[in-house]
Parts: structure tokens; sequence; C-alpha cells
């Protein structure tokens, strides 16, 4: 098994900074804003060739509105770990919020390794003597953004994880491997608690407010021997209403996971319908190239005039791509929710795009054929050739001549006949054109000897005229 450390202390004092630190990654949002992280963080690090999994969590205890249910997140990181590295802040001193830390931490019997952070510009002894009243035996002084201290609080941690019991019950979450999912939307549409009811545990927070998730957060599991990572994102709101820079920062982290997404699962608000910030982000998914899943949350609230409303809603203007499969879903009471895995699935299966180039050839071809391309000054564009150029999403090469003067309506036809053709459920599909190259170009043409006589007899004959 592999051990696991969790990361924990009073908000503002480091945590994902060292997070980042340790795990060489950049994974964690980090800001001077107290109450940033929310969720647990798991992640990877190899101390001197012993492996790690390291659980960022949000600050015990703090004065957020947000306090109670991330002191109940981070007490389940602490349940879980194997040991726990406690974070205080050199600058500040000691606060009433670190003695709760350290009394619950030791009301717990959990081994836990006190470090001091921020040291950079203090006095070590004076930071020393400030937690003195603790009764900490050599406390470590470290500085997390700038490196300060990290290898011997890496030693130290490899002491504790030496003297584990070898049947450690540390966590069993290898690299995250599986089918990336991201569950993106507007806020406060409902995305955690989707998130928590597939994998059908309280793992992300979940609270009446919008914002409540600022940062990406992969939550790997298994369900009937496949596994998934989902990726639970912040919220997306319209430009204009970003105002923090740790808005901006969540919003980028949104798109980011779009893009490493096999499948995009969009939650829509079935109370309000399809929205113009809905299809922003839609927009947002395709410009990636994910395969997307449209889910209509809180369906189960609305009776049965507003569910005819927000189905022709939803029709018109999801109608530009009818090919997104939809599910109605509720994601508090699970309705709906085992059918989105079997979309999911099917989704996947589809983007893997495992066809051979014979099949894309005559394919292209018979859609040529059904409708033939249009002249180009009064020459036909000729299509000869297809090839598969890769996967989630499917990509397709086009051979031919003239490809780059297809008109942008009979690509779209190209592409709806392909993914038809092929039931490519929820993917879209981007087509790359190679026009064939003339050998000749920009090569001039040699005479032979034999030419180059008969060219001087010419221009001999024309002067004597």
């Amino acid at each position: 098994m592999v051990p696991t450390i969790a990361l924990v202390g009073r908000p503002n004092v480091g945590k994902s900074t060292l997070f980042n630190r340790l795990t060489k990654r950049r994974d964690a949002l980090v800001a001077d804003v107290p109450g940033l992280t929310r969720d647990r963080r798991y992640g990877r690090c190899t101390l001197h060739g012993q492996s790690v999994t390291l659980i960022d969590t949000g600050g015990l205890f703090g004065d957020d509105v947000l306090s109670e249910v991330l002191t109940e997140q981070t007490k389940l990181a602490v349940a879980e770990a194997d040991a726990v590295v406690l974070l205080l802040d050199g600058r500040d001193g000691v606060t009433a919020a670190d003695d709760d830390v350290v009394d619950y931490l030791r009301r717990q019997n959990v081994h836990f390794i006190p470090v001091i952070n921020k040291i950079d510009g203090i006095n070590a002894d004076q930071a020393t003597a400030e937690f003195a009243e603790f009764g900490f035996v050599d406390p470590l002084l470290i500085s997390a953004s700038h490196s300060r201290g990290i290898r011997t609080l890496t030693e130290r941690l490899l002491e504790v994880l030496a003297a584990l019991p070898s049947e450690t019950t540390g966590s069993t979450v290898d690299e995250l491997v599986g089918i990336r999912v991201a569950v993106v939307g507007r806020p406060n549409v409902g995305k955690s608690t989707l998130v928590n009811r597939m994998i059908g545990e309280e793992r992300q927070v979940v609270y009446d407010m919008p914002g409540t998730t600022k940062d990406a957060i992969d939550v790997p599991f298994n369900r009937e021997g496949t596994d998934y990572v989902l990726i639970d994102t912040a919220g997306v709101r319209r430009k204009g209403r970003v105002e923090e820079i740790t808005e901006k920062f969540s919003v980028v982290k949104a798109l980011q996971a779009m893009e490493r997404a096999h499948v995009v699962i969009l939650v829509v608000d079935a109370t309000e319908g399809v929205v113009e910030q809905d299809l922003h982000v839609l927009q947002y998914a395709l410009d990636a190239g994910s395969a997307l899943i449209v889910a209509v949350n809180k369906w189960d609230g609305l009776d049965v005039d507003q569910r005819d409303h927000v189905k022709q809603t939803v029709d018109r203007r999801l109608g530009f791509v009818p090919w997104v499969p939809l599910q109605r879903i509720s994601a508090l009471h699970g309705t709906g929710v085992g059918h989105l895995f079997a979309l999911i699935d099917r989704v996947y299966e589809a983007g893997e795009f495992d066809v051979s180039t014979s099949l894309l050839t005559r394919l292209v071809r018979n859609l040529v054929a059904a409708h033939p391309a249009p002249s180009v000054r009064g020459r036909q564009i000729k299509v000869k050739v297809a090839t598969r150029a890769g996967a989630h999403p499917p990509r397709v090469v086009i051979h031919g001549n003239q490809l780059e003067s297809l008109p942008a309506s009979y690509r779209r036809y190209l592409e709806n006949g392909f993914r038809e053709a092929l039931d490519l459920v929820g993917n879209p599909v981007k087509l790359d054109f190679k026009g064939a190259e003339n050998p000749f170009a920009g090569k001039r043409n040699e005479l032979t000897p034999r030419q180059k006589a008969r060219r001087k007899r010419l221009i001999k004959h024309r002067k004597r005229r």
C-alpha cells in the first residue's frame, strides 16, 4: 500500500504551496487569500524513491462561511492519512485557530509533524519561541515558496514512514488512470453534488452558494470494473461578471480541465433552461475537442408544464449540435445518474475511433458520390484517400486536389457524414485536408541541347525577318 500524508493547518499558512512544492507540479491553486482550498486534493510525490500520496486540505477552524464543511473535509483527510504535517505561520505567530488545530490533532491520537512555514526574513529562534507553548520537540522551519528546509522535511517524513507498520492502510490510489470526465457549467448548477452522487460519497464540498468550488479537483474511482477520473471544476461565468483574481484562475483551471478530459458533462439548471452562458461553456468544450454530454439537472423539481417548456427551450437552443446526447437527472436524489454512466461509456468508446483506412476511404468516396463537391474555377475538386489521424476527438485526414477551396458548408457535410456513418455520438469530428503537391512546383524546366539549338535557330530567323 502507498502511505498517505495529509497537510493540515489553519487557513492561509501555505498548505497548497507546500503541496505544489512536494509534488513538483502546479495543480493546487495558490493565492494570498484565506480559504482558497476547499476540497480535498490528492497528489503523488516521490521522496527519495518512496512513493507517497499527499492530501491538500482546506483550513481547519477558519472564519470562512464554509468553515464547518471545510473542517469536515479536513477531518476526513486526517482520518484517512497515515501521518499528518501540521503547518504553522512563522510570521503571524500563535493564533486561537492554531490552538484549536493542535488540540484536535492531539485528541485524535494521530502522529503529526509540526512545521513552521514562512520563515524567510524572520529570526529562526524567534519563530521557534513563538510556538514553544505547544511543547513541540524540534519543530521544522521551512519556506515552502522558496524551497528552504524542504530537504530536512523530506528526511523527517521518510523517518516517519519507515516507522509505519508494513501493512499500512494508506491509499491505494495510483496514478490517475481511467476515463477522464470533466463536470462543467455555470456556478451553483449542482456540479459538486453530481460528482458526490457519481462516486457515492461526500467527496466535494456542497453548499447553497455560487462559487463554492474554487479549483479543478481530480477524483479517481472505480465503478463495475471501469476506472474513471471525475474532474469537478469551478463555475464558469461571463467575463464581465468575474471580479476576483482567484476566480479568473479558477476559470482557467476549468478550461484546462476540458482540454484534458475525454468526456465533458455540461450541467444545466432545469429551472432556468439553457441560457447564454451555457452556450459559451459548450463552445469552450467544442473548441477543446472534447466529447460532450448535456445533463439537465434538478429535473425532478419541475411540474409537467415546466418540463414541456424546458424541453422546447433545450431543443431550440441546442439545435446546432444535434449529435450531443442529453440526459435529464437529479444529482440530489440520483435520478438518471446511472444512465449517465452508460452514456459516458458509449461516448468514450466512440471517441476511441478504431477504424481502418480502407473503411474511411470508401466512406468519403460514397459521401462525395452522393453529393459532389462544387467546382472551383471550372475544375472539379477531387477527394482520393481518407486516413485516421487520432482519437479523442476523432480526427481524419483527407487527401485530394484543391481541397483548400472546399466551402465550410461542404466540410460540415463531410463531418456529419462521418459522424452518422460511424455512430460517433457525442464526439466532434476534426477534418484535416491535405492537397496533392505539384512535384514540379518551383523548379525550372532545363532544355536539352537539341532544344537549345532549335531555340537559337528560331531567334536567328526572327532577327533576319
